[in-house]
């Protein structure tokens, strides 16, 4: 038991099997950086206050730099027996300085040390997610511009509804990977709060300067209460959250591309390099980047739920439950950010079929709206307006042909207020430009929508 850190309480080896079950060194070794990091803060603190000579503080700061190097350069091996992470640079330090490493873990405890290992590493994620987005943001911000006046048929219930920009289409995924940055950023304010000096829940008998700390590693704030410090992981649950509505939305953006290339829509195309083959049709091409990610989505709110799970039973404070937080978070993080990634490269390809999208709308009565809208400013009112469209659109049907190819003279016998000008508001262009108000789909406003969104990321680009 001399080998084990913790070993002196007790008089028998842990077994090899609880060992190897206990051990979180697979998981958490990627938190080597962050553990460096703060233990190096810890240790100049520990020399500030006195509790280390200023030429301790030095030796454990140096040493903990070579321990840091030789990780990086794989040279560090990594064993179930040194449990995690901390113990791992712990061990190495003392072999590297002697028994001055002994004296880097006074007033702290593994429990205050792990809770900020993770939020710096969730602070550091956090802020690489956030430029995923705002370039995803930029990416689709392009392609509207370039699509401003593409018709889109917009869809209700997967049915032709009313004809819209692609552009303005675009910028519906703009607010709401808007958003999803919001959400991080404002989650990011939650997880800058320093844990270190609460050591194992009860604070330390060690005249620590917290504030110094936390000056060290970037933190905005102090945890206030020792046992919420080590215990707390709703930082987790919040990021993991935010992921969740995340994979969400690129899970719906992924539908959409999915439809839209396959034959029955063929209104878009993405680059070769995004998709694959068929190893049996020779003709296939295959969106496989959009379909993994909408699968991804499923994987990462199962990640949410395992962490609901496992904090909702845990009485205050540190449990070794928590063990379990970093492999569905760290998963999580993963999947996002390459998603977030490939996505931002994927799309400045994307290749659009206006002649395509335009067939299709005008297939669907997207104009039928219109045809009411002119009625009621007629005079009409909108229930009786409503009625008599919905005749044109049977008659139409019947005939197979659109809206704006039915006579006049049919028209006017469905309604007398109907005019010869009726044929400009259905045709597509027409409906699009009518709808000029903020928010809405006339490319006047879309570019309009373009420029303010183009302000916004300036303003708040990382």
């Amino acid at each position: 038991m001399s080998e084990k850190m913790w070993g002196g309480r007790f008089a028998a080896g842990t077994d090899s099997l609880v060992e190897a079950f206990t051990a979180s060194i697979q998981v958490d070794r990627r938190l080597y950086a962050e553990d460096i990091r703060g233990s190096m803060a810890h240790a100049r603190m520990l020399g500030r206050v006195g509790v280390l000579t200023e030429a301790e503080a030095e030796a454990i700061v140096t040493g903990l730099a070579q321990v840091q190097q030789e990780i990086v350069e794989d040279r560090l091996p990594f064993v179930d027996a040194l449990e995690d992470i901390h113990m791992h640079v712990e061990s190495r330090l003392t072999e590297i300085i002697g028994d001055v490493g002994k004296k880097l873990h006074t007033g702290r405890s593994r429990n205050d040390q792990v809770a900020t290992d993770l939020r710096l590493y969730t602070r550091g994620c956090v802020d690489d997610l956030v430029q995923g987005l705002q370039h995803l943001q930029n990416v689709f911000i392009d392609l509207a511009e370039r699509e401003v006046e593409t018709i889109l048929p917009g869809l209700t219930h997967m049915q032709v509804a009313q004809p819209v920009s692609f552009g303005h289409h675009c910028m519906a995924y703009v607010e709401m990977f808007h958003r999803d940055t919001q959400r991080l950023l404002d989650a990011r304010r939650r997880v800058n709060v320093l844990p270190l000096g609460a050591a194992a829940l009860a604070g330390t008998t060690f005249p620590i300067d917290r504030w110094d700390v936390a000056r060290q590693l970037g933190f905005e704030a102090v945890a206030e209460n020792s046992l919420d410090a080590v215990s707390d992981r709703d930082f987790v649950m919040e990021v993991l959250s935010d992921l969740a509505i995340l994979a969400v939305h690129l899970s719906r953006l992924s539908e959409e591309l999915i439809l839209w290339m396959s034959a029955p829509f063929g209104f878009i195309d993405l680059p070769d390099g995004f998709c694959t083959g068929s190893s049996i049709m020779p003709q296939k091409k295959n969106p496989d980047v959009a379909e993994i990610i909408r699968g991804k989505s499923g994987r990462v709110i199962g990640d949410l739920v395992a962490i609901l799970v496992l904090m909702k039973g845990q009485p205050l404070a540190y449990n070794r439950d928590n063990q379990e937080d970093k492999e569905t978070f760290f998963d999580a993080l993963d999947q996002m950010r390459a998603s977030v990634e490939i996505m931002g490269r994927m799309l400045p390809g994307l290749q659009t079929r206006p002649a395509v999208m335009r067939a299709q709308a005008e297939r669907g009565f997207a104009t039928a709206t219109d045809l009411a809208d002119y009625l009621v400013r007629k005079g009409l009112p909108f229930r009786d307006a409503h009625a008599v469209v919905g005749r044109a659109v049977r008659l139409a049907q019947e005939r197979n042909i659109g809206l704006e190819a039915l006579p006049l003279a049919d028209l006017q016998a469905l309604s007398p207020l109907i005019g010869r000008e009726v044929y400009e508001v259905l045709v597509l262009e027409g409906s699009l430009a009518a709808r000029d108000h903020l928010g809405g789909t006339a490319p006047r406003q879309v570019q309009a929508a373009i420029l303010r969104a183009r302000e916004r990321l300036q303003r708040e680009a990382l």
